[in-house]
């Protein structure tokens, strides 16, 4: 069984036992989240739900890491001007591990 979610702008296809990065949310390690948007949700016996019945859905996970990416470097360069901006980002998440999706 699966499940598409929608958290933080993005989708995610989870199951029970992964382990997923998403944008932070609020809360501290080994706190329940519960994911607000189920888009579709596919069932052990081949069904697919979508809609309003996957909407009823809800999938639930523990959080086992608040942390922050590796740094990524922008470069601004142009040849002729002397002109070069170097920028690094890190981007923070939450590592959260889906325990399980009730229908």
């Amino acid at each position: 069984m699966y499940a598409v979610i929608q958290t933080g702008g993005k989708q995610y296809r989870v199951a029970p036992g992964d382990t997923i990065r998403i944008e932070r949310v609020k809360g501290d390690v080994g706190e329940q989240v519960k994911f607000g948007t189920v888009l579709a949700v596919h069932t052990d016996d081949k069904k697919v739900m979508a809609g309003s019945d996957a909407s009823s859905a809800s999938v639930t996970g523990k959080i086992v890491e608040q942390g922050r990416a590796k740094k990524l470097t922008v470069l601004k360069f142009k040849k002729t001007n002397q002109y070069k901006i170097q920028r690094g980002h890190r981007q923070n998440y939450t590592a959260v591990q889906v325990s399980e999706i009730k229908l």
